[in-house]
Order: structure tokens, then C-alpha cells, then sequence
């Protein structure tokens, strides 16, 4: 499937619970994905402080070109990920995940009307203000559901120089047109996230195919 995909992302939970040698086994997807040409989103949400967080940033830019964060436990949860971040690697913080249970808590309103998710958003903004590169885009990134297409709208707005990474299309239920608007300052604006779809099709690499061409023509139309 490596043609017809610019990266993958392994979700470390399901190597880690098979112990140590879950551990090795994701080392060795990741350094496979790498030799097939992919970038590599290790896919672990982690969030912590101190020492802790910077534990495992250490952990996983070894072997990964990026690393999903959860940021609810603050910028200094974040923090050693920025590093990490200036010394290369790239990190997608969720922002507004695409599961249905998200506006429990991404949705409250603020005093000032905008909802938990925005105030995030504007928080990745900032961290990722420095961190642009020569393509407008910053090394830190927003996670941000495809099963709400009014909020990827809203959040491209609000996050002009972020990539958006967009699971949920596939099993989930979004489709290609959802994303149509993470696509708005160039193709290389959103990452389309696809695992269960793909991966029990009848003939995955037949939908990883037709999915990445979907994708294609939805950018290019944005």
C-alpha cells in the first residue's frame, strides 16, 4: 500500500500490550514503514509533566517522524514535544478527536463563548508559531476528526499553518468530501487517516488506492 500513502500511523497501544516484544515489534513497523519510503505517526496520545513527558518524547522520536499529544494537561505537558519538535521531529496535538463521546468535554463553552477545542486550537497555534517551515506549514500539527466537517472548517481557520491529521474517514463513517476544507491553504494541509477500512477491505490495497485518489482530487478542488 506504501504507493498510495504518504505515512502511516501505528497505534502503539496494541503493540505495547503484547510487552517487551510488542515494544520491538513497533520498533520494527516503524523502521519498515521508514525503508518503504512513509513517514512514520506514532500514533500514543501521550500527555504527562516534567520528567515524565519528556520520557516519552524521548521514547518514541527515535523511531517515528511524529507523535500524536494529548494537551490537556497543559503547555508544560507539551513542552518537551516542542522540543523534540526543534530538533526535527513533528507532533500532532488533538484538538478535536473525532470520536462521538469529544463534546463532553472538547465542547463545554468558555465564558467567552468559544468552545474547550478552540481555546486549544489557539494554544497550537502559538506553540507552532516558530516551528514553520519553508512551506508555510509549522512541525506541529492538529488532530482534528473528520466526523465533524463544520469544526475542520473552523479549524483550518483558526489554525492556518498547522497540518491537520483527519482520522475517522472509513469505519467511522466521515467521507472524503468531509475533509474538503482541512485542504484550504494547499494539498499538503491535511493527512488523511484511513486503518479499518483499509486494512479488512476485501483487497486493501485496491481501497487504500481508491481512497488516496478520492482524497487527491478533494484537495486539489479546495
Amino acid at each position: 500500500m506504501a504507493p498510495h500513502a504518504v505515512a502511516v500511523k501505528p497505534q502503539s497501544a496494541f503493540f505495547e500490550a503484547r510487552g517487551w516484544q510488542g515494544v520491538r515489534s513497533f520498533e520494527a513497523a516503524c523502521a519498515y514503514a521508514r525503508d518503504a519510503g512513509l513517514l512514520v505517526i506514532a500514533d500514543v496520545k501521550r500527555g504527562d509533566i516534567g520528567s515524565t513527558a519528556a520520557a516519552y518524547a524521548a521514547a518514541f522520536t527515535p523511531h517515528a517522524d511524529a507523535a500524536t499529544v494529548n494537551p490537556y494537561l497543559g503547555g508544560d505537558a507539551v513542552e518537551p514535544f516542542l522540543d523534540a519538535c526543534r530538533r526535527g521531529a513533528g507532533i500532532f496535538v488533538l484538538v478535536k478527536t473525532s470520536n462521538p463521546g469529544s463534546g463532553d468535554l472538547q465542547d463545554v463553552r468558555l465564558e467567552d463563548g468559544r468552545r474547550v477545542w478552540e481555546r486549544v486550537a489557539e494554544l497550537v497555534d502559538r506553540w507552532g508559531s516558530d516551528l514553520v517551515g519553508e512551506r508555510g506549514l509549522s512541525s506541529v500539527g492538529a488532530v482534528v476528526g473528520a466526523t465533524y466537517p463544520q469544526e475542520v472548517a473552523e479549524a483550518r481557520a483558526l489554525l492556518p499553518r498547522a497540518p491537520l491529521l483527519l482520522p475517522g474517514v472509513g469505519a467511522q463513517g466521515a467521507t472524503a468530501a468531509d475533509v474538503a476544507a482541512a485542504f484550504a491553504n494547499g494539498p499538503a494541509g491535511g493527512l488523511v487517516s484511513a486503518s479499518r477500512s483499509v486494512i479488512f477491505a476485501d483487497d486493501p490495497g485496491a481501497e487504500a488506492e481508491r481512497l488516496a485518489r478520492e482524497i487527491w482530487d478533494v484537495s486539489q478542488a479546495a
